[in-house]
């Protein structure tokens, strides 16, 4: 399981295991520890994760970091936890305090949920007070999972991640600058785009009337984006559809594909895709039958449809490559044959 795999099934079970977690010490154990785990640490091993680690304050001593992230016998991450419930805007502070005082050069500061990493862009051995990456586990997007991915410890080089947290930092303060102005724009915001496109003064009434056609524009902008995208995706989809049925004789011309076929190769994807990638379940036709094979090859067959005649039939094929068929009374019958279907992509 590659690394964006197994960050999305933790994410998956996140949510789940919330109603369990009624303490800091549970959001820790349940929560967090099996994230830096996702990250290639060994959270057992106090030479790479060592918990409850000292960071003195000045004339006050023994204050505690929940986790600190080792590498070369020094501290690179310092990791400060809270309970999932909690808001993390209040203890910026705390991490703040434990930053300066230790070699490390990044501090993440999680409730289980979101995750906000910091470090000294502004200042030098003074962590900043805005994160420069944050996310939150479960709706993380991909680009996001390739930012993450830089802290795995297979992956992780100080200068290359230093390097983008400036971009990243500011990036996301654009975006978020952009965001309020899309949903609330403000006067000078509105100003820039009367001024090039009024054709006199910007008089306050105008700039009332600008302020309704700006989210307007921007918002038709987005839509028409949004709807570029869905279009270019389904034809895609629609392509590699096509790109897979393929007949099973040479003459196809022989073989007529019914919707009632199309729609049950569709479902038995759609079964396969829990262990298999649907890339790979292919559809052939030929007079007789349909055939969906695995790899597009003739020695892996998972089932026969056989809906040329008067009742459908579905044909599972067993570890011996006989056929057994089941009748059925309409395409939604096959979900009742998913287990068999299943074990037989298995076997190959």
């Amino acid at each position: 399981m590659d690394f964006k795999d197994s960050i999305m099934q933790f994410a998956g079970r996140v949510e789940k295991l919330l109603p369990q977690i009624q303490t800091e010490e549970a959001t820790k154990n349940a929560l967090i520890m099996p994230f830096i785990q996702l990250l290639g640490y060994d959270v057992f091993n106090p030479f790479e994760v060592n918990p409850e680690f000292i960071a003195d304050l000045g004339i006050k001593k023994g204050e505690k970091v929940d986790y600190a992230i080792i590498r070369d016998g020094q501290p690179v991450i310092l990791v400060e936890c809270k309970h999932h419930a909690d808001s993390l805007d209040p203890h910026n502070s705390q991490l703040f305090r434990y930053f300066h005082t230790t070699d490390a050069k990044f501090g993440l500061l999680s409730n289980g949920l979101h995750y906000r990493f910091y470090t000294d862009l502004i200042k030098p051995n003074k962590m900043d007070e805005k994160p420069f990456f944050e996310f939150k586990i479960n709706e993380i997007r991909d680009n996001e999972i390739q930012e993450l991915k830089k802290f795995h410890k297979s992956y992780f080089n100080l200068e290359n991640i230093a390097n983008t947290a400036s971009e990243l930092k500011f990036l996301n303060e654009v975006k978020m600058l952009l965001n309020k102005e899309l949903s609330s724009p403000t006067e000078d915001f509105v100003r820039f785009f009367a001024k090039q496109t009024y054709p006199t003064i910007v008089t306050a009434k105008v700039l009332e009337q600008f302020t309704s056609i700006t989210k307007r524009a921007f918002n038709q902008i987005l839509n028409d984006l949004i709807n570029e995208r869905l279009k270019t995706a389904l034809n895609k989809e629609n392509e590699s559809e096509a790109a897979l049925i393929k007949p099973e004789t040479k003459d196809t011309l022989k073989a007529e594909t019914t919707q009632d076929e199309i729609d049950g190769y569709l479902i038995i994807k759609s079964i396969l895709r829990a262990k298999v990638d649907v890339q790979r379940v292919v559809m052939r036709d030929n007079q007789t039958y349909c055939a969906i094979l695995l790899d597009d090859n003739n020695r892996k067959p998972i089932c026969r449809l056989y809906f040329n005649g008067k009742k459908k039939q579905l044909a599972l094929v067993g570890a011996n490559k006989k056929e057994a068929k089941y009748e059925i009374a309409s395409l939604d019958d096959i979900y009742q044959y998913s287990e068999e279907l299943l074990k037989t992509a298995e076997v190959y």
